[in-house]
């Protein structure tokens, strides 16, 4: 048997490249510090574990069921990206006017870890449709489905790295440096949270799956 019946090189170099593009593990990093920048290092430590676990759970879902789950809901790739958009200018709106992103209890910071950090910014529709792409790519061969696994377990644990060890930067912007971080990451959120929902009408219009 050849190397690709168990291990498919070229599509786990090719979906590890493509989501890391898309989950963007360095551009989370903001987004991470303005949310929980200001909290202790375990909770900080913590909030990124939950929220790559999160994430995670979330893409492998998508990967083993997600044709099967948006079927049988009669939901579109272009659906997912209307709801992620809208989710994600409501954060982003809480960052640009200073509210909501200072939480008074540890339940809430697991909230942040849950939303919108583990999804829809790491795991949003970009990412599932990308997963749900290359899973129809693998089209049955346990060699490509081997390597779209560790892909996206690769991917996660490079964010997780970023989102870990962001206290290194923490350290080097202070308070005041977080404070604009947040209206940064606000700005940029919103940026992408407009995309999502423009692409979302482009997909609805041109025949919505």
């Amino acid at each position: 048997m050849a190397i690709a019946d168990f291990f498919d090189a070229k599509l786990f170099m090719s979906a590890t490249i493509t989501l890391v593009v898309i989950m963007d593990p360095p551009g989370t990093v903001p987004v991470f510090l303005s949310l929980v920048g200001r909290k202790p290092v375990a909770t900080r430590a913590r909030a990124a574990r939950q929220a790559v676990l999160v994430s995670l759970l979330v893409i492998s879902l998508f990967a083993v069921a997600g044709q099967a789950i948006l079927a049988y809901l009669g939901i579109g790739i272009p659906a997912l990206q209307g709801a992620g958009g809208l989710l994600l200018l409501l954060i982003a709106l809480q960052l640009l006017t200073g509210s909501g992103h200072e939480p008074e209890a540890a339940a809430e910071d697991v909230n942040v870890a849950l939303v919108p950090l583990g999804t829809p910014l790491l795991a949003g529709p970009g990412a599932i449709a990308a997963t749900i792409v290359f899973v129809r790519q693998a089209d049955g061969h346990i060699g490509a489905y081997i390597a779209l696994a560790l892909a996206i377990v690769m991917t996660h644990f490079v964010i997780y790295i970023c989102m870990r060890y962001s206290g290194v930067v923490i350290r080097l912007i202070k308070e005041s440096g977080i404070t604009l971080l947040a209206k940064v990451a606000g700005l940029l959120l919103a940026a992408i949270a407009v995309e999502l929902v423009a692409n979302s009408v482009r997909g609805f219009i041109a025949g919505g799956s």
